[in-house]
């Protein structure tokens, strides 16, 4: 027996219960259903609800009707911001006509020179104007996290009331946890021991969010 095995097996002995199972499934049967806590009451209209939460965040938010607006959109904000026409973006929103609008979009990783990222999103959050974002090789975090100017992708039909929805619909459609779930609830922020708020201190200084009617 190695040095290692003989300290692991200490320490199995010296942490060791004789009801270990029981207390495995009682946890594994609790997380397999989750116990939901107070909540607020969000109501039915969690599009508008999404909106005027993520605006009060200082995120800009716009609306399109179809996933082949978006390109057009994208190019508007860039432009009215003077914000350039290159962008990186995630494998999933890869496929728009972005060329068609006059867009030098590139599905890859950001690096730090990156101006503008563009991501998907796994849902949004209604309560809070947050969005969660999975990473993924086809979605890795660092598009909505590197560059000064993130824009989302926001299908209507994503937005649920709030985090324990997220979770569940997580636990419906995903095989498993990924290596990283974030949370977006507008542009990165900071504040000094004066309360001064700065926006872009460690992450995205603009986050724009595009609502998409369609349903995907």
């Amino acid at each position: 027996m190695s040095a290692r095995d003989e300290i692991l097996q200490r320490v199995r002995a010296g942490v060791g219960k004789p009801d270990f199972a029981a207390r495995r499934a009682a946890a594994e049967a609790r997380l397999s259903h989750p116990v939901r806590g107070p909540q607020p009451v969000v109501g039915d209209q969690l599009a508008s609800r999404f909106r005027a939460r993520a605006e009060s965040l200082s995120s800009t938010v716009g609306q399109v009707a179809a996933l082949a607006d978006v390109p057009a959109a994208v190019a508007a904000f860039l432009q009215a911001g003077q914000l350039g026409c290159a962008a990186v973006a995630t494998d999933d929103v890869a496929a728009l006509a972005w060329a068609g609008a006059g867009l030098d979009v590139v599905a890859r990783a950001a690096v730090d020179a990156d101006p503008v990222g563009i991501s998907g999103c796994f849902c949004a959050i209604a309560e809070t104007g947050t969005l969660m974002l999975l990473s993924s090789p086809r979605t890795p975090a660092t598009v909505s996290l590197l560059p000064e100017t993130h824009i989302a992708l926001v299908p209507v039909g994503r937005i649920v009331a709030t985090m324990e929805d997220a979770f569940a619909l997580l636990r419906r459609e995903s095989a498993g946890t990924p290596r990283a779930i974030n949370f977006i609830s507008g542009p990165s922020r900071t504040g000094d021991i004066e309360q001064t708020i700065v926006l872009g201190a460690h992450g995205p200084c603009r986050v724009h969010l595009i609502l998409v009617e369609e349903t995907p």
